[in-house]
């Protein structure tokens, strides 16, 4: 039970919020193609929405993608790295193309964290209308001072407030399920709208509206790829189980309420989704409606965090500092930098769109955007790791993606009118992390070769070159591989004539897993000679996880070290650090290499990302060029 309520409460907060603005956004009169209010449009409507859900939702996200997981974890990121491990023995292609969709994909979720928090408490802000047109001064005002209390409360941790989520969550799907309930009550006739056959009839017997309405409708479907994103925080069962039975037919019910109040008078489309409660009601419903949609932002603000974070680890973005908020919950971690750059990103957005409608057009582009690339990869995984059938891909998978495809069309018809806003955050975002994982490749290769070989230069201090005093103590090199000689390592011994009576390089590598398991996580290495105090030791940890060296090495038995401990109370850690300088050599195009520069400046202290005693840490510093 509390596994389901902490599901409705983090994972459903998104697609838990869209009857707010959905319904009103699709018969928007001031749309640029607007679909006219009539009977069989809105019996249409209603039940293209039920379908829709119903298809993306339920049958492939329910159904379906969420039986592909990467060891328990979900979610773009963990879906590519999972495809990653399948496709390296048949092509550097296949690949590429599959990273390069699933990097695109992040990118596209990081533009739908942006717009979600504005779009969901700017909608609810506009209730006011409903209750006085001479508040309508104060929405964006008060939209943007929700914004910066929610951003500032992050770094607090949504343990705080967790607890809280699912019981407030619950109550709100009660009340969405009611006044729905109340809704269809006057209008039963809407149930009609369960029927496929209008669906069917509205899209073809109407296609030149019905195309431009799929832009709007994949707003009621918002939120899905959260099912998948956060399944390793409360599995595949308690989110499969609160979607149907709670989120579905809450939504559904309030959806035909909507409907149905519609269908009476077309002119409660402005605020259908508030004029379903009853007046006295609707100044609480307005309040019950900001908290959810703060909830609603709070969700997928933390899953830029995680994505951000998944980016890190896997070499797409620069090493963040990232602080973990909860002793007791894991995966709850609060990115200072993120959450900074998506609250500035947040109140642009507010104040340049100024409405929920206006950012409607966005919106859609983003999440559809990212569930279609979803979907491309669910299929090859269908393929090449379960040996699905051909017939059954290209029956069940090419009507899924007609239906992705469909949407993605359509989207792309309101790229003049705001649609162009999260393809512009993707490529900018795209470009960054591929810019990123390019540079970090010139400057490995770079720093490689200036280290030399690491077996020759242990062997030559074996021989006693340089000459050097041996002083008792332990040293820790942290280094990016076994086959090079730490910098830091080489300057030492070569300004201060002396090495320490144990020394570790260590390597920290970042597996394609969530977490490594204790039995795996070191690996020791005498590197010929187990009398000499020189060892190489590799540290795994999961891309879900933060890397405390100081922890990982306690590890390591006596009879790895010569038959000593390492004595880690005292131990002196060593870090190289690089200034990067623009070069004339034709590695990258040079915009390319001053925003790798420009990016490399917002690295995080690799002494706090490893979890390494200040006061036992030197640094040693060298120039490269790119």
């Amino acid at each position: 039970m509390g596994l389901f309520l902490g599901a409705l409460g983090v994972v459903y907060g998104d697609i838990g919020t869209s009857p707010i603005y959905a319904l009103q956004t699709i018969f928007n009169p001031g749309d640029p193609h607007p679909v006219p209010v009539n009977t069989e449009n809105v019996f249409g409507i209603v039940s293209l929405i039920f379908w829709s859900v119903t298809i993306i939702v339920t049958v492939f996200y329910v159904g379906l993608a969420m039986r592909a997981d990467n060891d328990g974890e979900g979610g773009i990121m963990a879906l590519i790295t999972l495809l990653r491990r399948q496709v390296d023995s048949r092509g550097r292609k296949a690949a590429f193309a599959l990273a390069a969709l699933g990097i695109f994909g992040a990118a596209l979720f990081l533009g739908d964290s942006m717009i979600t928090p504005a779009i969901s408490v700017l909608s609810a802000v506009e209730g006011v209308k409903t209750v006085s047109s001479g508040l309508e001064a104060a929405i964006i005002p008060a939209t943007a001072v929700i914004i910066v209390l929610l951003f500032a409360f992050q770094k607090r941790g949504t343990h705080v407030i967790g607890r809280w989520f699912g019981p407030i969550m619950a109550v709100w799907f009660a009340t969405l399920a009611l006044f729905g309930i109340g809704g269809i009550a006057g209008n039963p006739e809407i149930l009609r709208a369960l029927s496929p056959t209008y669906a069917i009839d509205f899209v073809f017997g109407n296609f030149g509206v019905a195309f431009f309405a799929l832009a709007a409708v994949i707003l009621t479907f918002t939120g899905a790829e959260a099912l998948y994103a956060d399944m390793g925080h409360f599995g595949r069962k308690p989110i499969s189980r609160a979607w149907i039975a709670v989120v579905f037919p809450s939504v559904m019910l309030n959806y035909m309420g909507q409907g149905a109040l519609i269908l009476e008078d077309s002119g409660n489309v402005a605020g259908s989704f508030f004029l379903l409660a009853p007046e006295f009601l609707r100044i609480p419903l307005l309040v019950f409606t900001t908290v959810a949609t703060v909830i609603a932002a709070q969700a997928v603000i933390s899953g830029a965090f995680s994505v951000a974070s998944q980016a890190s680890e896997l070499g797409y973005l620069p090493r963040l500092r990232i602080a973990h908020t909860s002793e007791h919950q894991y995966g709850q971690i609060y990115v200072p930098w993120i959450n900074w750059l998506l609250m500035v990103s947040v109140l642009v957005l507010v104040f340049a769109f100024r409405t929920s409608e206006a950012l409607a057009f966005a919106y859609g582009m983003a999440v559809i955007g990212t569930i279609t690339i979803v979907s491309l990869l669910f299929l090859y995984v269908a393929r090449i790791r379960w040996g699905a059938p051909r017939w059954a891909l290209a029956l069940g998978g090419g009507l899924l993606l007609a239906i992705d495809l469909a949407f993605l069309s359509a989207s792309s018809t309101k790229i003049i009118h705001g649609a162009w806003l999260p393809l512009l955050i993707g490529v900018l975002a795209f470009t960054v992390m591929i810019t990123w994982q390019k540079g970090r490749e010139v400057v490995t290769f770079e720093r490689e070769s200036r280290e030399g070989s690491l077996l020759e230069f242990v062997e030559k201090l074996r021989e006693g070159e340089p000459k050097v005093a041996r002083v008792p103590g332990t040293a820790v090199f942290l280094d990016r591989g076994k086959h090079s000689a730490p910098l830091a390592m080489r300057s030492n011994l070569e300004q201060n004539h002396a090495r320490h009576s144990q020394i570790v390089i260590l390597s920290v590598v970042t597996e394609p897993v969530p977490r490594v398991g204790e039995d795996d996580r070191l690996t020791v290495d005498q590197l010929g000679d187990d009398r000499d105090g020189v060892m190489h030791v590799t540290a795994r940890f999961g891309y879900m996880e933060t890397p405390d060296v100081p922890r990982a090495l306690e590890g390591i038995e006596p009879e790895q070290a010569e038959g000593r401990r390492l004595n880690l109370h005292r131990a002196t850690y060593f870090l190289s650090t690089i200034q990067l300088k623009p070069g004339k050599a034709r590695t990258m195009a040079t915009w390319r290499k001053h925003l790798f520069i420009a990016t490399s400046h917002i690295t995080a202290d690799a002494a706090e990302h490893f979890r390494l005693p200040r006061e036992r840490t030197m640094i040693i510093g060298s120039h490269i060029e790119v």
